[in-house]
């Protein structure tokens, strides 16, 4: 039985015949990417500007399309309609929530906004009750965005002590900086198409750290096997012959991953085209990274090149000491 391959056996891709370019690149495209951020910011949406959240209630099945057609021709900025379920809802228990963003001049949704809200939904569905309706302030919301990217650094600290103990520091190093070249590119793209970001872009982001992080460790395994296989080859050939070994692997994940993403993309709706964005460009640029960034710094580096036998340092230590 025959496996189906991308690339063929014997394959011997130069991936690092312009490896400074490469790094080049990448450090001029992470610059634009801050110069943008820096310049035009992040367009945040309803969990971190701030806003108004109300739940509904009604015997008429939710018709999301409906309700926000209702909102939208309020003209109240970003807004958004999901419906809730649960198994303990009853069969006329149909409960949404709504979501506003605060106006720039204002603390939270007035009262006017949230009645005239309330008045256009009524209209869709005339039996609704207005079960809860609550408010976050742009002080939470602020928070909120330093806890959020607080939860990416310490996602990316993580992967340093991971990737430190399981092999070196060279390949920590290496790793990591991939992965900050992933987010910060990221977010540099968002900064500039202006797709709202909120938390389930953080979510996305941290899905491209374990994305990226995968395969970087995927291609510093086989590295690893390889650096002891072949103790006189040069580091620059032994990184080459690793991620032509992975290569099949890698575009085949890359591709079966891209496959769902732009399906979801293109039929997943409004709410989830964000995130679905996120992760689309997050696996290219992860696959990228893996390949030219974390493998190009580790050329950079040099590493340790047996791990079958004790530095010769801790040897004459030993040595020292039993005598």
């Amino acid at each position: 039985m025959r496996h189906l391959r991308l690339v063929k056996d014997g394959t011997s891709f130069d991936f690092f015949k312009h490896w400074k370019l490469w790094l080049g690149i990448s450090g001029f495209m992470i610059l634009l990417a801050m110069t943008s951020f820096g310049l035009r910011g992040l367009n945040y949406g309803i969990d971190f500007r701030g806003g108004t959240t109300i739940r509904t209630e009604s015997a008429q099945p939710v018709d999301v399309g409906a309700y926000r057609d209702a909102i939208g021709a309020l003209e109240l900025g970003d807004s958004t309609i999901s419906e809730v379920f649960d198994p303990t809802f009853g069969p006329e228990q149909n409960v949404a929530m709504v979501r506003i963003q605060a106006q720039d001049d204002q603390e939270a949704v007035s009262a006017e906004t949230v009645a005239a809200v309330e008045a256009a939904l009524q209209g869709v569905a005339p039996d609704i009750k207005f079960v809860s309706v609550e408010s976050v302030g742009p002080k939470v919301s602020g928070e909120l965005i330093q806890t959020a990217f607080l939860a990416v650094g310490l996602a990316i600290g993580a992967v340093l002590i991971y990737i430190w103990l399981r092999f070196e520091w060279q390949f920590a190093l290496g790793a990591v900086l991939a992965l900050v070249h992933d987010v910060l590119l990221t977010i540099g793209v968002f900064s500039e198409v202006g797709i709202k970001f909120d938390l389930a872009i953080i979510a996305a982001l941290l899905t491209i750290v374990g994305y990226s992080l995968n395969d970087t460790v995927v291609v510093f395994d086989r590295v690893r096997e390889n650096l002891i296989k072949y103790k006189k080859r040069p580091l620059k050939e032994v990184l080459n012959l690793s991620i032509n070994e992975t290569l099949s692997r890698t575009i085949m994940t890359s591709l079966t991953t891209l496959l769902a993403l732009f399906a979801l993309f293109a039929l997943g709706g409004d709410v989830i085209r964000g995130f679905v964005f996120a992760m689309i460009w997050g696996v290219f640029v992860g696959t990228y990274s893996s390949i030219f960034v974390a493998s190009a710094i580790l050329l950079w580096l040099g590493v340790k090149r047996d791990w079958s036998k004790p530095d010769a340092a801790a040897e004459a230590k030993a040595a020292g000491t039993s005598v």
